[in-house]
């Protein structure tokens, strides 16, 4: 369960993040890339900050994840100078993709085609009786 605090701190980073991430990618001159932050969860005691990014095209997404990782104290260094009035500490940053679009949209198709386990049981992993 995530305090208030937390998710304050979640929403102040994720804002800051977003700008830090897109200024880059306008500033290298890579067009057709898009970049969003979808959600920041930060640990209780406020150390770590996991960022979950949603980058289109997805094809693109693990190349983008290298390049975001290999720049983390850069970009913690960005993001402590917009946060220094609102945060004595910036936490660490630790960069994921977010995956929850392609899950909900792998469950969409599984439902309305032919890989319905509702409509065709054989689908499911049979559970041995024990």
């Amino acid at each position: 369960m995530e305090t208030n605090r937390q998710k304050k701190i979640g929403t102040v980073l994720q804002k800051d993040l977003v700008d830090i991430l897109q200024g880059e990618v306008r500033k290298n001159g890579i067009s057709n890339l898009i970049i969003s932050v979808s959600k920041v969860s930060v640990t209780t005691d406020l150390s770590i900050a996991k960022v979950y990014l949603s980058i289109f095209p997805a094809d693109k997404g693990a190349e983008i994840l290298n390049a975001i990782r290999s720049n983390t104290p850069l970009i913690k260094h960005d993001l402590s100078q917009r946060v220094k009035l609102q945060l004595r500490k910036v936490p660490n940053l630790a960069f994921y993709i977010d995956d929850s679009l392609d899950y909900i949209e792998k469950i969409d198709k599984a439902l309305s085609g032919d890989e319905n386990p509702i409509e065709n049981p054989e689908l499911l992993i049979k559970r041995k009786k024990s």
